[in-house]
């Protein structure tokens, strides 16, 4: 897309899913890509642990060391916990929301002045949860209902320098996040494996099927090029007609 080539974007959990094919799509668009995960794969070029400040700072720093700038953030690592409130691990809950919350926030904080002086694009990858809820997943989903949250005060902060903030919310992805908590969903939910995307995760769906990593691509590739230039302070939703129930 025209006007992205030569920029420079901050891609987190790049090394699968949603967030590999993210970056493999902004690569192709000519963009410079840092991906940072914990595994050195694909574009991952940072590897750094997210949960903690010191990871966030080094792939902020990682960006700016290898290329003077950052037009572009893209928050998107993330994993799940599946578990009744009353069992709910609470190291658990510190790591969910280090990782899905806290690590958004210091993002753009550390990559503020640069976003400033280029006029950049912060796109959280954020999920349906941030606008319903299910059972079982307090802290992704309270994580999520924040980043919509910090989206929008990052549009009023960043409006007069041209800073955009947005969010896309997905429903669910065909990710190893999805696939992973089959088997939380079948014990949470008290039904068999083989039952649980039908009955469970595709449920809500209006559409019956999960939603490709390269779909949610595609829509931070249109929230970059200039008809995203209006997209600020709101979510992107593409959900399978899940919130129109």
């Amino acid at each position: 897309m025209a006007g992205l080539e030569g920029k420079v974007t901050v891609v987190t959990g790049a090394a699968s899913g949603i967030g590999r094919a993210v970056a493999e799509r902004l690569a192709v668009e000519g963009m410079h890509v840092v991906g940072v995960d914990l595994r050195a794969e694909g574009h991952v070029t940072v590897q750094a642990d997210l949960t903690t400040r010191e990871g966030n700072r080094q792939a902020i720093d990682a960006a700016l060391e290898a290329h003077g700038r950052i037009d572009v953030v893209v928050p998107n690592a993330g994993v799940q916990h599946v578990s009744p409130v009353a069992e709910f691990s609470e190291d658990r809950w510190d790591q969910l929301t280090s990782l899905l919350l806290t690590s958004p926030f210091l993002l753009a904080k550390y990559a503020w002045p640069s976003l400033v002086k280029t006029g950049g694009r912060y796109v959280a990858i954020a999920s349906i949860h941030g606008v319903v809820a299910s059972p079982f997943k307090s802290a992704y989903i309270a994580s999520k209902h924040g980043v919509l949250g910090l989206v929008k005060v990052l549009a009023l902060e960043g409006a007069p320098d041209g800073v955009t903030a947005t969010a896309v919310c997905p429903g669910y992805v065909r990710t190893p996040l999805v696939e992973n908590q089959i088997a939380d969903q079948a014990k949470a939910h008290g039904v068999s494996e083989d039952r649980v995307l039908e009955e469970i995760i595709l449920a809500p769906h209006a559409v019956k099927r999960l939603v490709e990593p390269a779909e949610v691509a595609d829509a931070v590739v249109w929230l970059l090029g200039p008809a995203g230039r209006t997209m600020t302070g709101a979510p992107l939703i593409m959900d399978q007609g899940w919130s129109a129930r």
